[in-house]
């Protein structure tokens, strides 16, 4: 059975190199895709990003359905934040061949409810395989400001329609924003990496995780009991 001063010197020891990966964890020392290397937690959070985007692309999918509202008309009011967004977005479906008319701040559409859908769910799919170029060259704004204005206009565009008691046509509306748009400008410039293509990194990240969680543990077990200190429960 080891001594308290055994046991206070392996808790110390534990601590301590606990706390020395710690530092090295959150130094920029580890490789990063795109740009200067970024600190352990940056490559982290970046990697389980990447297995995610992976996993959330429904856009294809989504791309099919929409061919179910083919020949359905609509219309809807977005209301942006000024009068100056509110013409980027009217030039921006104009540019789709859209009927848009901008009264102040609003912008007034109308169309064909299966083809709109299926331009937005397009140019989603263009920032979701990071070519924000072909937006930005197709609509003369950033690639981000593009898709943001879908986002905002399918929103009005639910509203609208499920006022006008196209419930199904609403909730359809609802899972383009949530599977295809959202995604798509929340994982622009991540590269996707596939779970099963990444399973021996991934198996090493959780084991650190528990290994390195437990091994603090033990640092302040050994240095309590080494000091005399019983923990009861």
């Amino acid at each position: 059975m080891a001594s308290p001063a055994q046991l206070k010197t392996t808790g110390i020891f534990l601590l301590v190199t606990f706390f020395a990966v710690l530092v090295v964890i959150f130094m920029p020392v580890f490789p990063n895709a795109v740009g200067p290397k970024v600190n352990g937690l940056d490559y982290l959070d970046n990697f389980f990003n990447q297995l995610a985007k992976s996993s959330a692309y429904y856009i294809p999918d989504q791309i099919k359905k929409a061919e179910k509202y083919n020949g359905q008309q609509f219309t809807a009011t977005l209301k942006a934040k000024s009068a100056a967004e509110a013409v980027v977005a009217e030039k921006m479906f104009a540019a789709n061949q859209m009927a848009a008319a901008v009264d102040g701040d609003k912008v007034k559409v109308s169309g064909d409810l299966g083809a709109t859908l299926t331009l937005a769910l397009k140019d989603a799919d263009l920032l979701y395989k990071n070519d924000g170029k072909a937006l930005s060259a197709k609509y003369g704004i950033d690639e981000r400001q593009s898709i943001f204005t879908w986002y905002q206009f399918l929103g009005a565009m639910e509203k609208d329609i499920g006022k006008a008691g196209q419930a199904e046509q609403a909730k359809f509306v609802k899972n383009c924003m949530s599977k295809a748009v959202e995604p798509a400008y929340n994982f622009y410039q991540i590269e996707a990496k596939p779970v099963k293509e990444e399973m021996v990194m991934l198996a090493a990240a959780l084991a650190f995780y528990v290994i390195y969680t437990v091994w603090y543990g033990f640092g302040l077990l050994f240095l309590f009991e080494g000091l005399g200190i019983k923990l009861d429960h």
